[in-house]
C-alpha cells in the first residue's frame, strides 16, 4: 500500500487511502492468495521439538472453509461472535479466516487470561462460540453456568464433555464455501482494552481495519514486501499487535509467516529460532528486547538473516537501539497506536526518518496531533494529549455495548489516546507519560479496575487499589494496596495467596507482583480510591 519513495516526506506526499466498496479479511488474507498460488508457503508451523508443518494458502482455505461450514452447520451466522482461545499456531489462523468469510466476529483472546478474565469476555460480548483446546477447555469447565450463550465449542484436541473435535468435524466437511459479501465497515473482529475504571471495553473494529493497518505495517521494514521475507513475533496472536501488525499484514502481502508456541518466553530460543527458520522481519516488543540482550554475543553465535525490525508499546531508548545494531546489524524502528486505533506513529530508519527518543511521525494516511483539553491542537513543543483525527480507515466502531465510553473517548472529531506527548517542529511525537491511571507492563496496558474487582473477590481483601511501578525490565509493576478485612493479619504468606488468586483469574501479566497491606485506603468524598497518593508510595 506505501509507494514507492525516496525519502519520508515524498512517501507521505504520494500516499493514498485505496478502500473498496467491498472488503472482505478472510479473501483478502487467504482465497485471494490460494487461487492464484495454491502452493504458496503461507504459516511455518515450529513445533516445541523442532518437526515444522508448511501451510500453504491451498491449505488454509481448505481448512478456513471446513470450518466456517462446520459453525454455520452449528449456528454460527453473520454478526454471531465467536471466541479463539488458542496459542501462536495455523489453528488461530485459520479460525480467524474461516470467521471473517461467515461475516461472524472474532474475539480473540490470549490464552494467558484466567478463569475471570475468560468468563467476563464471553459474557459481556454475547460469544456464541468457542474455539480452543485441551487447556481451554479445563478453564470453560470451571465457568460453564456463567457463560450459557456459548452454545458451540470446538477443541483442537479433540472431542470432550461438551465440546465438539475440530479435528473429525472438519474432516467431514466441505470445503467449498462462499464467502459472506461484507462491505469496509461491516464488523470483523472485536479486541478488549483496558481503561481506568471497571472492567476491560471491547473495541469493536470493521474489516477495514486489516487495511488501516496496512500502512504503519508496512512502514518499520520498508519496503515491504521484498522477495524472501518472512515474519515472526513472539507476541500473542490475540493482541492487536500479534494479529494486526504481523500475521494479517503478512498474509495479505503474501509473506509467510512463523508460527511458534512460546509457553514462556526464551531469549536463546528466540535466537535460535529466527536462525533456523531465517526470519527476515520481526516485530519484538520492547521487554522481550531487554531479555533478549542479556544474551551473551548473539551476533556472534547466530547466522541471522533479519533486514528490518521493529517494535512498539513502550519507549526503547538509546541503549536498545545501540544493542540492536550491534546484535542485528540494523537500526529497530518504533511505531505506536493502541487498540482503538493502531500504527498511527512510526519511525523508519531505511529512509532516514529517525530521531532517538522519539517515537517517530505520523504513518501515512493517519492524521495525528497533539491536542488541548478542548481540542485545540498544540504548537509544537506543547505537552498535550496525542490524539488521532477520524474518519480513519484503522479506528474502531465503537465499544462494544458502551455508547457513553464511545462518546467520551471524542473530542469533536479527534480520538484521544490517554497518553500526553508533544511533537518538535519536525513532526517527530515523543511519548510524555499516561494522563489516566493505565498501567503498562511488559507492553501490555493493564487496566486497575479488573484487578481490583479481582482482588476484592478474595474474602480477606476489605478494600484494594493497584497502581504501576516502575520496573527496569517491564517498564512497570502491577502493584496492590490492600485493607484486610478485621478478621485476617498482613503475612508473606496471605500476599502470596493473595496474588495467586489473582494469577489464575485474570493472567500472568496482570497479578500484583508486589503487595502492601496498609491501614486506610485514601478516597474521595464519592468514594473513589486516589491512585495518585498510592503511586507516590511506591
Amino acid at each position: 500500500m506505501l509507494p514507492d519513495a525516496k525519502d519520508f516526506d515524498q512517501l507521505t506526499r504520494q500516499f493514498r487511502w485505496n478502500i473498496p466498496a467491498r472488503y472482505n479479511i478472510g479473501v483478502d488474507v487467504c482465497d485471494r492468495w490460494a487461487e492464484a498460488e495454491p502452493a504458496r508457503l503461507a504459516i511455518l508451523h515450529v513445533h516445541g521439538d523442532g518437526r515444522e508443518d508448511r501451510i500453504t494458502y491451498g491449505a488454509l482455505r481448505d481448512t478456513s472453509n471446513r470450518l466456517a461450514n462446520v459453525l454455520r452447520a452449528q449456528g454460527v451466522n453473520r454478526g454471531d461472535r465467536v471466541a479463539i482461545f488458542l496459542p501462536q499456531s495455523p489453528d488461530v489462523a485459520a479460525a480467524h479466516i474461516a470467521i471473517y468469510k461467515l461475516g461472524a466476529v472474532a474475539l480473540p483472546i490470549a490464552v494467558l487470561f484466567g478463569t475471570d478474565a475468560l468468563s467476563y469476555r464471553l459474557q459481556n460480548s454475547g460469544a456464541k462460540a468457542l474455539l480452543t483446546n485441551a487447556a481451554g477447555l479445563a478453564k470453560l469447565d470451571q465457568i460453564r453456568t456463567e457463560v450459557p450463550d456459548v452454545t458451540c465449542v470446538l477443541s483442537v484436541d479433540g472431542a470432550a464433555d461438551g465440546a465438539g473435535s475440530w479435528p473429525d468435524l472438519l474432516a467431514r466437511a466441505s470445503s467449498n464455501f462462499t464467502a459472506e459479501i461484507t462491505a469496509p465497515d461491516d464488523p470483523a473482529m472485536m479486541i478488549y482494552t483496558s481503561g481506568t475504571t471497571g472492567q476491560p471495553k471491547g473495541a469493536l473494529h470493521g474489516h477495514r481495519v486489516l487495511l488501516g493497518h496496512l500502512p504503519g505495517a508496512e512502514l518499520p521494514y520498508y519496503p515491504f514486501p521484498q522477495q524472501g521475507d518472512r515474519f515472526w513475533t513472539p507476541a500473542d496472536w490475540a493482541w492487536a499487535g500479534g494479529l494486526l501488525d504481523a500475521l494479517l499484514p503478512s498474509l495479505h502481502h503474501g509473506v509467510p509467516v512463523v508460527a511458534r508456541k512460546f509457553d514462556k518466553f526464551d531469549p536463546e530460543e528466540a535466537f535460535a529460532l529466527m536462525q533456523k527458520t531465517q526470519v527476515r522481519n520481526a516485530f519484538i516488543p520492547p521487554t522481550a528486547l531487554r531479555m533478549m540482550r542479556a544474551a551473551p554475543n548473539p551476533a556472534g553465535r547466530y547466522d541471522f538473516k533479519l533486514r528490518a525490525m521493529g517494535s512498539g508499546g513502550e519507549s526503547l531508548g538509546i541503549e536498545a537501539l545501540e544493542w540492536g545494531r550491534s546484535a542485528f546489524g540494523l537500526t529497530i524502528n518504533e511505531f505506536y497506536g493502541q487498540t482503538e486505533c493502531n500504527l498511527v506513529i512510526g519511525s523508519c530508519a531505511q529512509l532516514g526518518q529517525l530521531r532517538v527518543g522519539a517515537m517517530g511521525k505520523a504513518v501515512p494516511g493517519h492524521i495525528v496531533a497533539v491536542i488541548g483539553p478542548d481540542g485545540t491542537v498544540l504548537k509544537p513543543g506543547e505537552i498535550g494529549q496525542i490524539a488521532v483525527k477520524r474518519p480513519d480507515p484503522v479506528m474502531f466502531l465503537e465499544y462494544w455495548k458502551r455508547p457513553e465510553a464511545t462518546r467520551d473517548k471524542f473530542v469533536g472529531d479527534w480520538m484521544t489516546t490517554g497518553d500526553q506527548g508533544v511533537m518538535d517542529e519536525d513532526g517527530y511525537f515523543t511519548f510524555v507519560g499516561r494522563d489516566d491511571d493505565v498501567i503498562t507492563s511488559a507492553g501490555f496496558r493493564i487496566g486497575p479496575g479488573e484487578i481490583e474487582d479481582c482482588l476484592i473477590g478474595h474474602p480477606a481483601v476489605a478494600l484494594a487499589a493497584a497502581v504501576g511501578k516502575p520496573d527496569p525490565l517491564r517498564t512497570e509493576i502491577v502493584k496492590a494496596f490492600i485493607v484486610l478485612k478485621p478478621d485476617y493479619a498482613p503475612s508473606d504468606e496471605l500476599a502470596a495467596e493473595i496474588q495467586t488468586f489473582v494469577k489464575t483469574r485474570l493472567s500472568g501479566h496482570e497479578y500484583p507482583r508486589e503487595v502492601v497491606f496498609i491501614d486506610t485506603m485514601p478516597m474521595t468524598t464519592t468514594g473513589k480510591v486516589i491512585r495518585r497518593l498510592l503511586r507516590e508510595k511506591v
